[in-house]
């Protein structure tokens, strides 16, 4: 590697790590994993804008950020419907809105994609309407499981509804699925934002795991939207295991024990 081009995979590694919702949303997950989740937040060269848990552990992230004195810097985020899709659209709004008493900064809410691959575009768009109602100024994210939907036109089509609906945000995918966030996926999502609604934001989820694969989704975003609208606003990633990487990109040295922080 070049001194350039490693001096743009490092900006790129510090941006990403910026823009990076550190995710554990997994069976086993419980307050312990969660506050160890909420420790790895505190880097030597920065935070990521959230961390995203299971409902049930928002509290317990809340109150592990503020120990750690990152509770005004990183957002909580929390999932609703999830990860199926499936839900009734007044019982998932009854998830939202109680996601947010509970404390949650953001909810991601999984678009109803079955739905729509059987042609009914109505549940997608009045599920999103319910959840945005309840929201209280908590942000909106709506995961399209894009590896799912496979035709663009129906990944362009589901973020045309969401986005009529009131999202905030479009994600790729949950990160449970074969095929979860691809450059192919982001390029049409970050079209529609970019012809249709700029203040709306994206977030590629699920599959990116190194600094690498980070810059080329920023590149792509660059390309598109243009560098100033990067922001932990309208732009995040969601991941687990990217963090440590970006890390290691930028010369920090990874604890093998996670109860020694970095």
């Amino acid at each position: 590697m070049s001194h350039s081009s490693g001096n743009e995979l490092r900006n790129a590694a510090r941006q990403a790590l910026s823009l990076l919702d550190l995710t554990s949303l997994n069976d086993g997950d419980n307050d312990a994993t969660i506050e160890a989740l909420c420790r790895r937040a505190k880097t030597p060269v920065g935070t990521p804008a959230a961390v995203c848990v299971y409902p049930g552990f928002v509290a317990t992230a809340k109150r592990a950020l503020s120990a750690y004195g990152l509770g005004d810097s990183v957002n909580v985020a929390t999932v609703a419907n999830f990860p199926n899709g499936d839900g009734e659209v007044m019982e998932v709004a009854r998830e939202v809105r109680a996601a947010v008493a509970s404390g949650a900064d953001e909810v991601e809410v999984v678009f109803p994609y079955r739905a729509l691959m059987a042609g009914n575009e109505e549940q997608g768009h009045d599920l999103v309407d319910a959840c945005k109602s309840v929201c209280a100024g908590a942000t909106l994210k709506v995961i399209l499981e894009t590896g799912e939907l496979h035709d663009p036109a129906l990944i362009r089509r589901a973020g045309e509804l969401a986005i009529e609906a009131g999202a905030d945000f479009l994600k790729t995918s949950t990160g449970k699925v074969p095929v979860n966030a691809t450059l192919e996926s982001a390029e049409i999502l970050l079209s529609l934002i970019r012809d249709t609604a700029p203040e709306v934001g994206f977030k590629a989820a699920g599959g990116v795991r190194s600094a690498e694969e980070a810059q080329a989704y920023l590149q792509l975003a660059t390309r598109l939207m243009g560098s100033d609208w990067l922001t932990p606003a309208r732009f995040r990633f969601g991941a687990s295991s990217l963090l440590d990487d970006l890390l290691v990109t930028l010369g920090v040295a990874i604890a093998q024990d996670e109860g020694d922080g970095y």
